[in-house]
């Protein structure tokens, strides 16, 4: 039916790609000129003279994943101007297939070809088949258009009688595919693409047709269920009514009357039975369908199992707490003489008949602030068991959601209690030992800030009134004993931890640590490793070396973790058949089990590799978040040919330090000459101040001693002695200022190996809180004045080293 044996004269024209979107002859379609390829293309079109003024003529090739189709579709440029939007566009008809040959040359930017044009007319008249085929395609077309709402449509299709053109009318068809729209396209008999045309149209309407009746039956179904829920509250209000003439009742009564007889039961608070008993009154109104029955139903059961009147007594065998607190921990002086008054205190207040003031019981609230390790999470388990109550932990680590520590609304999907209120009916009674773990990392996001909540809980002046959201009556936590821990002072906000009595932890001595790992460390990991304690034993050399040289910490973690490589190294050794038990491991054992020793102290080193072996080097004290620590302090000249002035800082400074080096410097600078010291060579040559372990932040004005000791000791030639450590802020007329962290400083010289501390004698009275024995071992020297730092710190003239810059004569 196909005539081709007409020639068409081959034309060139320009080509304009259709990426993923096919045209087909009859269609006239809007183009983006912002698209760069369309615009040149067009142009290109508009550069060539038509014969007659012909309109300009484009090829609209489509283009799928890159790829060119072999047929395209001729269209003339009716229009250029704007499109709907503000944007320039052009009206392209489109009118003949066109087959692609090879690339030819013309004007513009864009791709030529040659193309020939496709015959694809039907002979006249239109034989039977093709024009039924016709009559059906325009039957479905209408029915399709029908059910889109497109009535001014329908006319227009039923007015096409070129068999071509009514199968290219369906390239309107937006559910066609862009692969079925290329089919059409290069589908050259009319009468097969009109075929096509068919088929697709005739298989959507069938989709369509599923789809609605899916839709309907989803439709009658919910039709039906609100009719059957409609029928069912009829059907209830019926029965209920029934059963109120004839005296019955029915299951919903049943529930509700067996919650009224648990309330009225339940040892509650008066006003906690009023809230109950309200909400019993909510659930006999209630149905059975409705939400509210079971949030009512869910919010009972919770405060049905709150011990609302359980209390543990307790124990008031003073001397009995005391000796249970140091069988189950070594040291931490501190928290036991304050547990040891706080029990003092409540029996000589339950003697008297003061156990609740104004509604207030007398609980407590205590923070305990330390480096990891020092065992403040299992302290809160001693201070139950000293005191004979439950002992409940809440972990507040990460928590950045108020409702944590408040609790939900009742109106939201799955709404809990906060965790106070969870951790008092996990505990059984009402005043128990809580541990809140880790309150220093608790963040805060667009869901509130938990520390806030918290001010309420840790309040003795509000607590005995807390109100939880969930729970909403109050609760008394008045008889509660807080405990929280942190690692960090500085991350708890200021208005919290003024509501908490402060207890500071900052780390065990050698001694105490040979007791825990003894008494406490071992025991357990030699469980854990299966042996008995006959079998395995270490002496108190190994574990001070331990201690000492394998760890250097505030808290034993480490410590025990080396005793359990220990003990496990022994087991496997004694499992190989090289090791005979029972064995006992002296320190000399240590390097042979378990390698060399990790922390040397630094006077125990030759003094070929002291870090205060050359001028310019002192050593610091610094509190970090693990404790205290040693600081080093190096400094050094430039030479004067490189041209280098001025004072360079490295080590990640804080302002504060920086600000403690310039002072340092200006004060060498004007005490100069009274201090012996070469201070020109500061006018010509630049001076670099580095801390040691660049990628630890540091900060702080403690520094300011140090620093101004290692610029001494550069420009003076003289060694800072190696056992020798110093801490304390520097002014510029060479007072030495008070600084903060002490003991933890004293704890990390003596961890260290040093001998000598220099300290601000405005920082004497603390020396009372460091422990004796390491006060014993250290020879700590309060100064006011920088000259007394530097006479005490810099080695003898005598022991100045040669080509260092010279002291001045």
């Amino acid at each position: 039916m196909t005539n081709e044996s007409q020639a068409f004269t081959p034309i060139d024209l320009p080509v304009l790609p259709l990426d993923d979107e096919v045209v087909l002859p009859g269609m006239v379609v809007p183009l983006d000129l912002s698209d760069t390829e369309v615009r040149a293309a067009v142009e290109a079109a508009q550069a060539v003279a038509r014969p007659g003024g012909g309109k300009p003529e484009v090829l609209l090739v489509p283009r799928i994943d890159g790829n060119y189709t072999g047929t395209g579709v001729l269209g003339t440029v009716e229009q250029v101007g704007r499109l709907s939007d503000g944007d320039p566009g052009a009206l392209i008809r489109a009118r003949d297939r066109v087959r692609i040959g090879a690339g030819t040359s013309g004007p513009g930017s864009t791709l030529w070809v040659e193309g020939t044009r496709i015959d694809v007319s039907v002979p006249d008249p239109v034989p039977g088949s093709a024009a039924e085929l016709a009559k059906e395609y325009k039957a479905l077309a209408t029915s399709w258009l029908k059910k889109r709402g497109a009535w001014q449509v329908v006319d227009r299709v039923q007015q096409i009688e070129d068999i071509s053109a009514l199968a290219d009318n369906s390239g309107y068809s937006p559910f066609l595919t862009t692969a079925q729209k290329v089919q059409l396209l290069e589908t050259v008999d009319p009468v097969a693409r009109l075929k096509l045309a068919i088929q697709w149209l005739g298989e959507h309407l069938a989709e369509q047709d599923v789809a609605e009746s899916i839709a309907k039956d989803v439709q009658e179904g919910v039709d039906k269920q609100q009719r059957e829920f409609l029928l069912r509250r009829q059907m209830e209000a019926v029965r209920k009514e029934l059963s109120e003439l004839n005296g019955e009742s029915g299951s919903g009564a049943d529930e509700s009357d067996d919650y009224r007889a648990r309330v009225e039961a339940a040892d509650l608070p008066e006003h906690v039975r009023e809230a109950a008993l309200k909400e019993v009154e909510k659930l006999e109104r209630a149905s059975d369908q409705s939400p509210e029955g079971s949030w009512i139903r869910t919010w009972l059961d919770t405060v049905l199992e709150l011990p609302w009147t359980e209390r543990t007594e307790d124990a008031y065998d003073i001397k009995g707490a005391q000796e249970i607190l140091d069988a189950e921990h070594a040291g931490l002086q501190d928290v036991k003489e304050r547990i040891t008054e706080y029990l003092a205190v409540r029996k000589r207040r339950a003697d008297r008949g003061l156990g609740v003031v104004g509604g207030r019981r007398g609980g407590a609230v205590l923070a305990l602030v330390g480096p990891p390790g020092v065992g403040k999470t299992s302290l809160g388990e001693s201070v139950a068991h000293a005191m004979g109550r439950k002992f409940v932990r809440v972990a507040l680590g990460g928590v950045r959601d108020e409702a944590e520590i408040r609790g939900h609304r009742r109106t939201y999907v799955g709404a809990l209690p906060g965790r106070i209120v969870r951790a008092i009916k996990e505990a059984g009674s009402m005043n128990p030992v809580v541990l809140l773990d880790e309150i220093d990392k608790v963040g805060s996001d667009f869901r509130g800030d938990p520390a806030a909540a918290l001010l309420e809980v840790l309040d003795p002046a509000q607590n005995h009134t807390f109100r939880d959201h969930y729970l909403e009556v109050e609760l008394d936590l008045s008889d509660v004993v807080f405990l929280a821990t942190a690692n960090v002072l500085d991350a708890i906000p200021e208005a919290l931890l003024d509501r908490m009595e402060l207890v500071t932890l900052d780390g065990y001595t050698e001694d105490e640590k040979v007791v825990i790992a003894r008494d406490h460390l071992l025991p357990r990991q030699l469980e854990r490793a299966g042996l008995q304690k006959d079998e395995v034993g270490l002496d108190d050399s190994a574990l001070r070396k331990l201690a000492g040289e394998y760890t250097r910490e505030a808290g034993v973690r480490n410590l025990e973790r080396a005793v359990a490589r220990l003990l496990r190294k022994v087991a496997a050794q004694h499992e190989l058949g090289d090791r005979e038990l029972p064995f006992t491991v002296t320190d000399e054992d240590l390097r042979g089990l378990i390698g060399r020793p990790h922390h040397v102290p630094e006077s125990a080193q030759d003094p070929a590799g002291r870090r205060t072996a050359v001028p310019g080097v002192a050593t610091g004290l610094a509190v970090t978040g693990a404790g205290g620590d040693v600081l080093f302090v190096e400094a050094s000249l430039a030479d004067p040919e490189t041209g280098a002035s001025g004072l360079t800082l490295t080590g990640q400074l804080g302002d504060v330090m920086k600000e403690s080096a310039q002072i340092a410097l200006s004060f060498l600078r004007s005490h100069g000459a009274e201090l012996e010291l070469p201070v020109a060579d500061l006018k010509d040559r630049g001076v670099h101040i580095h801390f040691p372990a660049g990628a630890v932040p540091k900060d702080g004005p403690s520094a300011g001693i140090t620093l101004t000791t290692a610029l001494a000791s550069l420009l003076s030639g003289r060694l800072v002695r190696t056992d020798v450590a110093m801490t304390g802020e520097v002014s510029l007329t060479g007072r030495v200022l008070p600084i903060g962290g002490l003991k933890q400083k004293l704890l990390a010289a003596h961890r260290a190996g040093i001998t000598t501390v220099v300290i601000p004698q405005r920082n004497e009275a603390d020396l009372d809180d460091v422990p004796a024995e390491v006060l014993e071992k250290l020879d700590v020297h309060p100064v006011t004045d920088v000259r007394q730092v530097l006479e005490i710190a810099l080695a003898p003239a005598s022991a100045r080293v040669e080509n260092r810059i010279p002291a001045a004569a």
